[in-house]
């Protein structure tokens, strides 16, 4: 009678029975087996955040920095305004004053004058000389006065060439004189600095007679 054989045991194995998986290179095992002197990975992760943090402290003091530029920016901005207005208004007072005493020192120079006048015809009887006398040292008075404040004569000479920014003809004469020359001064004028207060009234020389075109023929 032939054996019977048992057929091979088909259970399956336990799990002591198989064989342990080879441990993958991130599992924590791996981590265990690395070398000691490998980074740590929150190491590594938290440098990111250090070199954020680095710019954000470096754009913080830049903003400072620039805050503080524009407050002092704003302050000598506000000086400046308040210096402008105190220049605006002290010459504005300047402006009045000089309009209100322009004529002080001229004024203060016409006071003798006048005490002159007043002694002289204060004098009841005086002669003519010294009538004459008291007029010319009252002359004097006059042209000194005229001379402290600028105050020149316009008084052009005969043969003088014609200006009509100092001078106003009234009448063209023949005469002696080149054309387009003074002929004779009617009336001084005056010069106040180098403005003209009146000019000189004068009459112009439209040449010699001889010179002058007969009567009906055109010139």
């Amino acid at each position: 009678m032939t054996a019977k054989h048992e057929p091979a045991d088909s259970r399956p194995q336990s799990d002591e029975a198989q064989a342990a998986p080879t441990p993958a290179a991130d599992s924590p095992a791996a981590d265990a087996a690395a070398p000691a002197d490998a980074p740590a990975t929150n190491e590594v992760g938290g440098q990111p955040d250090a070199a954020a943090q680095s710019q954000q402290d470096d754009l913080q003091a830049r903003l400072a920095a620039a805050e503080a530029r524009i407050a002092e920016f704003e302050d000598q901005l506000l000086r400046a305004r308040a210096e402008t207005e105190n220049v605006r208004r002290r010459s504005q007072e300047e402006v009045a004053k000089a309009r209100k005493f322009s004529i002080e020192s001229f004024a203060e120079s016409l006071v003798p004058v006048r005490d002159s006048l007043e002694a002289a015809l204060a004098q009841k009887e005086q002669t003519l000389e010294a009538l004459r006398e008291g007029v010319e040292v009252t002359l004097r008075q006059l042209t000194a006065a005229f001379e402290r404040n600028a105050l020149k004569a316009v008084e052009p000479a005969p043969g003088d060439k014609f200006d009509p920014h100092l001078h106003q003809a009234i009448s063209t004469v023949p005469a002696e004189f080149p054309a387009n020359t003074v002929a004779q001064t009617l009336q001084k004028g005056y010069l106040i600095a180098d403005r003209v207060l009146r000019p000189a009234l004068v009459t112009v020389s439209s040449g010699p007679a001889a010179e002058q075109p007969p009567s009906g023929q055109p010139q």
